[in-house]
């Protein structure tokens, strides 16, 4: 599409510009350069928190907030700075298209189940003895599970333990949002039941990807929890070969009766990049969210070095030149919009083809310190 010239601006076309506003009306005329953009520009920024930053305020909020005093869940979310939290479209979005926050719940506490149409997942920092309760099955976490919650199923919490229990939460908030097709319904009494084995679906898929002849068929969530110890195994094997270029020896969680995403419009991966491991740089039309789950390094975006250790949080825009490089052996979880791009046909790659394929380095992002 073509730039705008010295004519839009003319005294002619601002006044016709003006009249049409009254009727509620647009110039497309004008309007084209911002509309039809040659590439992506997100307004989703690259940022980074630091996991003392974000256990500290979640510790606070123990104080003052608990799910009986109508809180629902005890979660701090994530603001993408480049969005206006102070209007809708920018509201609890830590990507363009994806929620995520931290939550914490005690022993003894109990979250209420209810269901939404939002699709949500969940990646298990630090606890145990808590559990989530989806559709009747009580999955009891740990440390490194992957959970799964496509929407329109009921699910809640509890805590039979005696440490606190932290987990990411990621949902497509924004993406619902901004369709016009939210709802939401209260389990009605408060912490659903359950009516299923505990652990029954991790303990049906004990086999890892050996299915079950009753999932032949397509289910919604066949599988609720993803057990660390078998994304461990599953990385451990990969690392006998050569890693990606690009994200090392990465596994994705998916649904094993269809063969998709684990969660519909959420792809979710456990990235290993061994000690060293230095990543070419590439960008890609969806964004990302990681979580250093374990290790220590730098991410550099659009020439910008990102440092990260154990805990943190960080964003890696749409459409954003991005590269890793592992300090320590590093485990990183990631969450992204994949799947809602590619069915709107809108995925495209690009690898650098310059410098080797690495970037030079402009500038050093510095985060909030406790």
């Amino acid at each position: 599409m073509a730039e705008k010239n010295a004519f839009f601006d003319s005294q002619i076309v601002q006044d016709f510009n003006r009249d049409i506003e009254q009727y509620h009306l647009g110039p497309l005329w004008n309007a084209i350069p911002d509309l039809m953009k040659h590439t992506p520009e997100p307004h989703a920024q690259a940022y980074l928190w630091k996991y003392d930053l974000l256990h500290k305020k979640l510790m606070e909020a123990t104080e003052i907030f608990t799910p009986d005093r109508g809180g629902e869940r005890r979660a701090i979310y994530l603001q993408n700075p480049g969005l206006n939290y102070r209007k809708p479209w920018g509201w609890a979005s830590t990507t363009q298209t994806l929620y995520a926050a931290v939550q914490l719940i005690l022993p003894g506490e109990e979250a209420p189940s209810h269901r939404h149409v939002q699709n949500a997942l969940r990646f298990i920092m630090e606890g145990e003895g808590a559990y989530s309760i989806v559709d009747g099955q009580r999955m009891f976490m740990e440390k490194g599970d992957f959970l799964t919650t496509p929407n329109g199923l009921w699910h809640g919490h509890g805590h039979t333990g005696d440490k606190p229990m932290i987990w990411m939460d990621c949902l497509d908030i924004p993406t619902v949002y901004y369709l016009g097709g939210t709802f939401f319904e209260p389990y009605p009494d408060k912490l659903e039941k359950p009516s299923l084995p505990d652990n029954f679906s991790a303990q049906h898929y004990e086999g890892g990807m050996v299915r079950p002849i009753g999932d032949r068929y397509a289910k919604k969530a066949p599988v609720g929890s993803y057990k660390w110890a078998q994304t461990e195994a599953a990385l451990a094997g990969l690392s006998r070969f050569e890693p990606d270029a690009f994200d090392g020896y990465a596994v994705e969680f998916i649904n094993p009766s269809n063969g998709e995403t684990a969660c519909p419009t959420i792809a979710a991966w456990m990235q290993m990049l061994p000690a060293g491991f230095h990543s070419k740089a590439h960008r890609h039309t969806h964004a990302s969210i990681y979580h250093v789950h374990e290790g220590s390094g730098y991410t550099i975006i659009n020439g910008v070095r990102f440092d990260w250790s154990k805990g943190d949080y960080f964003v890696v825009p749409n459409w954003a030149w991005h590269e890793h490089v592992a300090e320590q052996e590093s485990y990183l979880f990631q969450t992204n919009d994949l799947p809602i791009l590619e069915r709107f046909g809108l995925e495209r790659k690009q690898e650098l083809d310059t410098n080797n394929g690495y970037q030079e380095v402009t500038g050093e992002f510095k985060p909030v310190i406790v």
